[in-house]
């Protein structure tokens, strides 16, 4: 019975202002920065852009660092990053601002590119990381870690030579390498680690064992236990993604605790296997709140359904109601704070009792969510909740709403009102959490309360009372009772034809 929600559960993203911020310190960010602004009028560059070799050792001063190989090989990794980001922009032998190879300039003149090295100066996208609002800075964020993501999944060489053709250009038919492959295989990984972040029964803020998400990736969810060559590439993934997660926590996605050296020290270099008892030991790592913000945008862009809170707060009730029906607790309450927060209570009320209405199949989960929204709502619309008492669709929930506040004078609500508001009730809670654990408890309550139950329930006049009767047939812990209800849907199905 459960109706398809949002591939995922929303995320609740901290404000633009505060993730620029977080972007703006992040480490690979910052020293793609300093490299822009120290660039030159007459910095040297190669035909692709890339910081000329006799200049690297100033670069890696500039960042602070020392010049040797290590010093300059992080500032060609922090031009290159400026450079596919727009914070640098560079131009060719003859002068034509380029910051992309272009495919369709003949052979010769690429020769002779190589041969004459351009110069180099700030990027378009520089001064907008000062003047620009918080949505530019993102922006730009986003352009570098798509640059970080491509090398992160970039072929890991012993000797690049070896992939060097007779031409004298890199042969990729050498590489045991699919671009594609590797691509879908960290965004899956960083897929599952979005919904461990959001999810209500998730990790949440705490961080994931590697072995965990590697393992994710590739142990088959009807698999028993793993066999030993399913571990084995588990380990072979995980020491791919320590790789690619050292990568990616400089530019802010993740806060990542590497695997320990020690254990590739104790089995000779090979895969670490997965039997020591401090899982830290094999890597733990968690979103920041802006690689949440970079993982959703990436998911967006593939076109992935990943709704945030907030989407709903400037539409109207039915559009508030119908989106809340599949989100889980937390984040509907979110949801429906930021959506009160913009009208006013009496208002909003009305609003919410209006959308609530219905004898289509979401109409049960509709008014359950307006029936936890005006738990949210101020004592103010009282008037607006007892104007619905004689409705029979609202006036269960309005009872429920006066009866919480200790309202006085609230009317018993008349017996076919009870029997509706029960399949109502039920149809809801299907709709949201299927046959879950906690609706038996509430059917075995229901029915204990009211003698009988079944020989009135079947006659409701409710879109959903045979559905919903025959869930009860299958849930009922008590067998007799499971029979009765399952003779009342009969009753129910024998009455809709």
């Amino acid at each position: 019975m459960p109706q398809d929600g949002p591939t995922l559960p929303p995320v609740l993203l901290r404000p633009d202002a505060e993730l620029a911020r977080d972007a703006l310190a992040a480490p690979s960010l910052t020293r793609a920065v300093r490299l822009a602004r120290w660039a030159g009028p007459h910095t040297r560059v190669g035909a692709g852009g890339e910081l000329a070799e006799e200049l690297l050792p100033a670069a890696a001063e500039e960042l602070g660092l020392e010049p040797d190989a290590d010093g300059r090989a992080f500032a060609s990794e922090a031009w290159r990053l400026a450079v596919d980001a727009g914070l640098i922009a560079f131009t060719d032998p003859e002068g034509d601002a380029d910051t992309e190879a272009d495919a369709d300039v003949d052979a010769d003149a690429d020769a002779e590119a190589e041969e004459a090295p351009g110069t180099a100066g700030p990027g378009e996208n520089l001064p907008l990381l000062t003047g620009g609002g918080p949505r530019d800075v993102l922006a730009i964020w986003l352009e570098a870690l798509d640059a970080v993501h491509a090398d992160a999944i970039a072929p890991l060489l012993d000797d690049p030579a070896d992939i060097i053709g007779e031409d004298g250009e890199i042969d990729f038919s050498r590489l045991e390498w699919d671009p594609d492959a590797e691509a879908e295989f960290l965004d899956g990984v960083l897929g599952n680690l979005y919904l461990l972040t959001v999810s209500d029964k998730g990790a949440g803020d705490q961080p994931v064992p590697l072995p965990a998400l590697a393992a994710s990736m590739i142990v088959p969810d009807d698999m028993g236990e793993p066999t030993n060559d399913v571990l084995e590439q588990v380990s072979d993934a995980m020491m791919r993604l320590d790789d690619q997660f050292r990568l990616l926590e400089p530019i802010g996605l993740v806060e990542y605790q590497p695997v320990d050296e020690a254990l590739m020290a104790e089995d000779d270099g090979e895969s670490p296997p997965l039997v020591d008892e401090d899982v830290s030991r094999y890597g733990l790592v968690r979103l920041t709140p802006l690689g949440l913000y970079g993982v959703r945008a990436r998911m967006l862009e593939a076109g992935v359904d990943a709704p945030a809170v907030g989407e709903l707060a400037d539409k109207g009730a039915d559009a508030l109601l119908d989106g809340l029906a599949h989100y889980p607790e937390r984040a509907a309450r979110a949801e429906t704070e930021q959506w009160l927060v913009r009208r006013e209570p009496v208002a909003a009320a009305r609003e919410l009792l209006a959308a609530a209405r219905g004898a289509d199949r979401g109409g049960p989960l509709r008014r359950l969510r307006c029936q936890q929204a005006l738990a949210l709502v101020g004592d103010q619309a009282e008037p607006e909740v007892r104007a619905v008492l004689d409705d029979l669709e609202l006036g269960g929930l309005a009872r429920v709403w006066l009866a919480e506040r200790g309202a006085a004078e609230v009317p018993a609500p008349p017996e076919s009102m009870v029997f509706w508001l029960s399949i109502d009730t039920i149809a809801a809670q299907l709709d949201a959490d299927g046959e879950s654990e906690e609706l038996r408890g509430l059917i075995a309550g229901l029915t204990g309360q009211h003698g009988g139950f079944f020989d009135a329930a079947w006659r409701v006049d409710h879109p959903s009372t045979a559905e919903v009767l025959e869930a009860m047939g299958r849930l009922h812990p008590d067998k007799s009772a499971a029979k009765a209800a399952r003779k009342a849907a009969f009753k129910a199905r024998s009455r809709e034809a």
